[in-house]
């Protein structure tokens, strides 16, 4: 699915997806606290320079289950969520600083963060906007840092319900990233151990690489 470049199309696509999670807040907290997400914090953890605390940025934060879990593990991590209530969800939980921006109306500072942690996040960014938003993100973490996404595999666009999605498989997915002037170190699929049509997610560690200007 195309989507002109329309402010308003973009801004009505992320007020329906945010309006989803707003009214499900509740619900979605207590669907996803007690998911297994270990494989994915330690293969971004892996990534990164050990026994020193981190500045982290966990987008896509949701309730606050993973700045919970990084905060735990001696980091100093910060959420940032579009919507009010997991914001406020997050901060209750972690009691770590928590953003309250748009995905596509981000205001990051440059060099900010050692690694960025996008689980299930990036992929309701509309494809148009995605290489804008991954600049923005590379520009935020310092040079040599480390960004974690893990999406939906696919290779469809458009609405599921009140959701707006972007799916696509490795080789989509890397040609953004490179675009953007991230390197895939690793990738990995999810569940761990199941048969290929049995994993849904694609996780994929990249690094940073320095600009050239």
């Amino acid at each position: 699915m195309s989507i002109k470049n329309d402010k308003a199309v973009l801004d009505e696509i992320e007020s329906i997806t945010l309006d989803h999670y707003e009214k499900n807040a509740e619900s979605f907290w207590l669907g996803t606290r007690d998911h297994d997400v270990s494989q994915n914090i330690e293969a971004f953890l892996q990534a990164l320079p050990e026994d020193k605390p981190l500045d982290i940025l966990d987008f896509g934060c949701g309730p606050g289950r993973d700045i919970h879990t990084f905060k735990a593990l001696g980091h100093r991590p910060v959420g940032l969520d579009g919507s009010k209530a997991f914001c406020k969800m997050a901060y209750e939980y972690s009691g770590c600083i928590t953003l309250h921006q748009q995905f596509l109306k981000l205001d990051l500072k440059k060099d900010s963060f050692d690694g960025i942690y996008a689980n299930a996040s990036l992929f309701h960014i509309p494809s148009q906007e995605l290489p804008r938003v991954l600049a923005e993100l590379h520009r935020a973490l310092r040079p040599g840092g480390i960004l974690f996404s893990s999406n939906p595999r696919g290779n469809a666009e458009g609405w599921q319900g009140e959701r707006y999605g972007h799916y696509m498989e490795l080789e989509i997915s890397a040609a953004y990233l490179q675009q953007s002037g991230f390197k895939i170190i690793h990738h990995y699929y999810r569940p761990d151990g199941k048969p290929c049509d049995q994993q849904p997610w694609l996780a994929i560690v990249s690094e940073a690489l320095s600009s050239s200007c």
